[in-house]
């Protein structure tokens, strides 16, 4: 739990970064940490960056709609058309690596881009 918490503060000390990936369709990895006790589980990911502010992270039928702001991220988690979940937060973006933390429920996130898809014809 210590250990969630210092990722936590060093979260809300980092500011967000410009560098991401160009706007497009990655491979990824999406890992979870619900505490600091247990390891990340981690899963395939489709990572659609569609601009420096909106970024979407799909993992089979749930997709993570992130609203990137300066400070921080409005995460939207949806099924289909429904809203399951919404939460806040302060993110790092460093290359190809997003991470985020729901204060609320202890949860971090980490995103890392993987190779580029194309574009489908």
């Amino acid at each position: 739990m210590q250990q969630l918490v210092g990722c936590l503060m060093a979260l809300a000390a980092a500011p967000a970064l410009a560098g991401t990936p160009a706007p497009g369709r990655y491979q990824a990895t999406l890992c979870v940490t619900t505490s600091a006790s247990s390891p990340p589980g981690c899963g395939p990911a489709e990572l659609d960056i569609r601009s420096a502010f909106r970024v979407d992270v799909r993992v089979a039928d749930l997709v993570y709609r992130l609203h990137l702001r300066p400070a921080q991220v409005d995460v939207a988690t949806m099924q289909g058309r429904m809203e399951i979940d919404e939460f806040s937060a302060e993110y790092v973006w460093r290359g190809d690596l997003l991470t985020f933390v729901d204060a609320e429920k202890k949860t971090r996130y980490e995103v890392k881009a993987g190779a580029r898809l194309r574009p489908a014809r």
